[in-house]
């Protein structure tokens, strides 16, 4: 038995090799794994679970066929998708986790998270971050209309690919004193995030004891996931699109 993770295929219609990429990992990989988790930016954008495109039909099924083989699926909420809810989940056959959620992994305790919350250096997304993860906020945006919610997300992608081009490096990556920060206080040694787009493992410590990070990566070039087991220490593994 296998445990698969994955994040930050940013699924849309424009890059139908991503889609395609997906559905043949779920036939190849998911099917008879123990449990996949999906770490956030599944969707490039998700404006509410009443949105049924052709794309999102065509997962969902598919994700569908996963869970009732018998694979446990697991869903975390992005930067661009953190309004998919109970309902999309359960149509799924999915268990929607919190950010950040802490799993006992094969004997070993792992904090899972997206990612974002550990740019503490990019101060004005933090901001950002704190509205869009609002309750009141995202209720009030779930009433208005579909076709003026598509709208603003259509104009939030453009401001946020603007603001991101002038941003320096060190500031859209993690920090790592958060970093050390977060698995003190879930006291853990092992965390798993997506977001950043720089798969790596990062070996660092943890109130003196010896500690792992691990990056997933995003889909836009290359199809990536952590695969671990019973007897497996996690490995980082990639394949091209």
């Amino acid at each position: 038995m296998t445990t698969l993770f994955i994040s930050d295929l940013h699924l849309e219609e424009s890059r139908p090799d991503i889609t395609d990429a997906f559905l043949a990992f779920l036939d190849q990989k998911a099917l008879g794994a123990e449990k996949l988790y999906i770490l956030g930016d599944f969707f490039e954008a998700w404006i509410g679970d009443d949105e049924h495109t052709p794309l999102q039909e065509q997962v969902a099924k598919a994700l569908r066929a996963v869970s009732d083989s018998g694979t446990e699926l697991f869903l975390m909420h992005g930067n661009r998708d953190f309004l998919i809810g109970e309902d999309y989940c359960n149509r799924i056959g999915a268990t929607l986790l919190d950010d950040p959620t802490v799993v006992d992994l094969y004997g070993t305790l792992t904090l899972l998270m997206h990612g974002d919350s550990l740019c503490t250096a990019d101060v004005e997304y933090q901001k950002f971050r704190a509205n869009m993860r609002n309750p009141q906020w995202q209720r009030m945006i779930l009433q208005r209309p579909l076709a003026e919610r598509q709208q603003m997300a259509r104009q939030l992608r453009e401001i946020s690919m603007a603001k991101n081009k002038g941003k320096e490096e060190f500031i859209m990556d993690v920090t790592p004193d958060e970093v050390v920060r977060e698995m003190e206080t879930h006291g853990v040694r092992r965390l798993i995030h997506g977001h950043t787009h720089r798969p790596a493992v990062h070996q660092l410590e943890v109130g003196g004891e010896p500690a792992t990070r691990i990056v997933l990566g995003d889909w836009g070039d290359n199809v990536w996931w952590l695969e671990t087991g019973p007897d497996q220490d996690p490995i980082l593994k990639k394949q091209p699109l």
